[in-house]
Order: structure tokens, then C-alpha cells, then sequence
């Protein structure tokens, strides 16, 4: 079935709106304790339980509407749900923290495992929004298994060493903030092997 467009509002609401949703319920929720069912949950958990269907929820309204869903978008929830679920039941922040890592070291991993075969498997998600020739994507993909590991690396750390209210923080915003930057620091790669420059050089061969 051919993917739908959607306003760019709506998706960007989809796409943020849990995860602020997390933010805001956490930095109400973090000081106090609540019972529920006779057991004794902090802010942080409660915050978790909110965001887990929020997502679920975002993405099968996305799906509904466009008819489509990445890849990275399922290995997400899907990831969600089995750590924020853990930590739900656990009642144990510690698994929703490490989602992050998880989800970071399987987007290298994966990325990885196509560069090993001569395939840049970033292009499948990317191409339409960055027309690029081959080599192009080999080296952002290459680069973004930097990242991605980097970011896994960061997640550790931060999580491990810092208080809840800066990890929040940096989820929230510091590792979106990360990516956009990173994005943005590509734009020469996107300029040098750019399709329409390398038609163009072409044509004038």
C-alpha cells in the first residue's frame, strides 16, 4: 500500500509528543511516591507507565495515517515495550534507562552488518529525504555507526553516574540536540555526492 503525507505537524506531534508527555509527567511525578494496587511506585516508574502506551498509541496512529512505518520505528517500540515494561513490573527504573544503549547498539550493529556486505541500509530509511550516490551513503552510514555507539556509550554514563533529573534531561533533549547537530555537520558529504551535483557533472562531461 502506497504511504500517505501527512501534515508535518502532525507527525512531528506523533513523534515528540510521548516523549514529552514523559518529560512532563516525570518532573511532576519525581518527588513523591504512589500506591497503586498495594505497591509502592516512584515518580519515575509512574512516568514510564504513562509513556509506554503513548508510544504504542503514536505509533499505530502514524501507521494509520501513512500507511507506513520504519524500521528503527518498530525496533523502538518494540524495545519500549520490553524494557519499559520491565521496569514497570520490576518496578525498576534501571531497564528504562538502558533502553537507550540497547536501542543505539542495534542501530550500529545493524548498520554495521550491512557495511560488512557493501550494503549502506541507512539509504533505505533516508533516501528520499537525502538523494545521495552510493559512496555517499557508505560514509554517512560508517559515520552514523559512530555516532550510534558514541550515543550508547554517553546513555551509559550519564544514567549510571548522574541523578534521574539530568538523565531525563538528556534523553529529552540532549540526545535529539545530538542527532540534529550531527545531521546538520553532514551538510558537505550531502553537497558532494549529492545525485543532482554528480548529474550534473556528468552532463557536463
Amino acid at each position: 500500500m502506497a504511504e500517505k503525507k501527512i501534515s508535518p505537524w502532525v507527525k512531528a506531534a506523533l513523534d515528540w509528543g510521548p516523549l514529552i508527555v514523559f518529560f512532563v509527567a516525570f518532573n511532576r511525578l519525581k518527588d513523591g511516591t504512589y500506591t497503586i494496587l498495594g505497591t509502592d511506585y516512584s515518580g519515575f516508574v509512574v512516568a514510564t507507565a504513562l509513556f509506554i502506551p503513548l508510544i504504542a498509541a503514536s505509533t499505530l496512529i502514524l501507521w494509520a495515517l501513512t500507511r507506513k512505518i520504519s524500521a528503527m520505528q518498530i525496533a523502538t517500540l518494540v524495545l519500549v515495550l520490553i524494557f519499559g515494561g520491565l521496569s514497570v513490573w520490576l518496578n525498576d527504573p534501571t531497564f528504562f534507562k538502558m533502553k537507550p544503549t540497547i536501542i543505539y547498539l542495534l542501530f550500529a550493529g545493524i548498520l554495521g552488518a550491512g557495511l560488512i556486505r557493501g550494503k549502506a541500509w541507512l539509504q533505505l530509511v533516508m533516501n528520499e529525504a537525502i538523494p545521495m550516490a552510493h559512496e555517499g551513503w557508505m560514509i554517512l552510514t560508517k559515520r552514523f555507526v559512530g555516532l550510534f555507539l558514541a550515543l550508547a556509550v554517553a546513555n551509559e554514563i550519564v544514567w549510571r553516574t548522574m541523578s534521574d533529573e539530568i538523565w531525563v534531561d538528556f534523553k529529552t533533549f540532549g540526545l535529539p540536540i545530538i542527532l540534529i547537530v550531527f545531521i546538520m555537520s553532514q551538510t558537505k558529504l550531502f553537497e558532494r555526492h549529492g545525485i543532482e551535483k554528480e548529474e550534473g557533472d556528468e552532463a557536463e562531461k
